[in-house]
């Protein structure tokens, strides 16, 4: 029964045990604050934090054919990817629309996709519709792994303290191996939406464990805190991070949402490659990404149709937090092009038919 026990569930009852509130989301549980809002967002913004995103979906897949075979179905460039080398890339239907967004980890014998659990049983019931002669295997991995990280301006410092000077030999987008005090799992250096350092660590349950205790442990000086998803969604609203299943969804395509940086436009053919193409060609694209900031108080978390002063529908609001570094409800929204302009005031009426005033904003909100 031990080995069939979904990770995350399993460190999620070790954080329990702990004395930390737990927070169910459909079929598994997160953790919504640890220290509070205002100490978990000045260390992702001034320190280091350190979170739980076992969560995510991971997903295995083995077999010789699998960096061809992924080339072949997703957006990005895969096909030589060197071993221990990290990118990600977008799973996208026949019209275009978002599957999932996945990290890829070339461990050479095996990959790892990291994706939202959203997006977990999409992408893997996609990759396993299009094997057809291929040797690609498919395999539910979130029975094997924990998966933590460490974002901040002090990630790469705090990093150190862990792993020592190796983590200055680990370039962007690789991993390595780490097997230091009693600790084995492996280290992930990416670059975050907004291109600082932060870090991914990847191991067993009880490696797992021990990383989390040695942080809280040998902190010292750092700015350091355990940041729950409360926090989190917060940050990324402010620096317009789009995620799932919010922005990252079927209902939009990788330009909408502002994540065309992951499509490789010279590789050839992928699903969906016409219509994406076709929009960025001739500039189709009818809706992007925008920050919005309420004028008037709100009810949260409704759920927002925006319009223009003549009640023509503009877009739709995404996500909604209360920014405690601005003082006010924020929020991202898919705004039609023509009214983008930062400073243009539109309305936003829930379901119950109250309007709302909102200020179209650039992103990210804090710089």
């Amino acid at each position: 029964m031990f080995d069939i026990v979904d990770r995350n569930q399993q460190l999620v009852e070790f954080l329990e045990a702990k004395g930390y509130s737990t927070f169910p989301v459909d079929g598994y549980k997160v953790i919504n604050s640890y220290s509070g809002m205002e100490d978990e967002i000045n260390s992702l913004y001034k320190g280091v934090g350190l979170r739980n995103i076992s969560h995510l979906g991971i997903i295995e897949l083995k077999g010789k054919d699998v960096l061809d075979f992924l080339h072949r179905i997703s957006t990005n460039s895969i096909k030589d990817l060197p071993k221990e080398g990290v990118t990600k890339t977008v799973f996208t239907s026949e019209k275009g629309k978002i599957l999932g967004l996945a990290t890829l980890l070339n461990f050479e014998n095996y990959q790892l996709l990291i994706c939202a659990r959203e997006s977990k049983d999409k992408v893997m019931s996609w990759t396993k519709k299009y094997i057809i002669a291929d040797d690609v295997i498919v395999n539910d991995a979130n029975t094997k792994y924990n998966l933590v990280e460490l974002c901040g301006p002090q990630s790469g410092s705090f990093a150190m303290l862990i792993c020592g000077n190796v983590v200055n030999e680990i370039k962007p987008n690789t991993f390595k191996i780490i097997n230091t005090d009693n600790l084995l799992f492996f280290l992930i250096r990416l670059e975050n939406e907004r291109g600082f350092a932060k870090y991914w660590m990847l191991g067993d349950f009880e490696n797992t464990k021990r990383l989390i205790g040695f942080a809280m442990d040998f902190k010292g000086v750092f700015n350091f805190n355990l940041v729950g998803e409360d926090a989190y969604n917060t940050y990324r609203i402010e620096q317009g991070i789009p995620a799932s299943p919010d922005e990252i969804n079927d209902n939009f395509n990788p330009h909408e949402v502002g994540i065309i940086n992951y499509v490789d436009f010279k590789k050839g053919c992928y699903i969906g490659q016409e219509v994406i193409a076709r929009l960025d060609t001739y500039d189709k694209v009818q809706k992007r990404l925008a920050g919005i900031k309420f004028l008037d108080d709100v009810n949260f978390p409704d759920k927002y149709i925006i319009y223009d002063n003549e009640g023509t529908e503009a877009g739709n609001v995404t996500s909604v937090t209360y920014s405690l570094k601005l003082k006010s409800h924020i929020g991202l929204a898919l705004i039609r092009k023509k009214y983008l302009q930062e400073g243009n005031i539109l309305q936003a009426k829930n379901q119950q038919g109250e309007s709302k005033r909102i200020k179209i904003e650039s992103l990210p909100f804090v710089r």
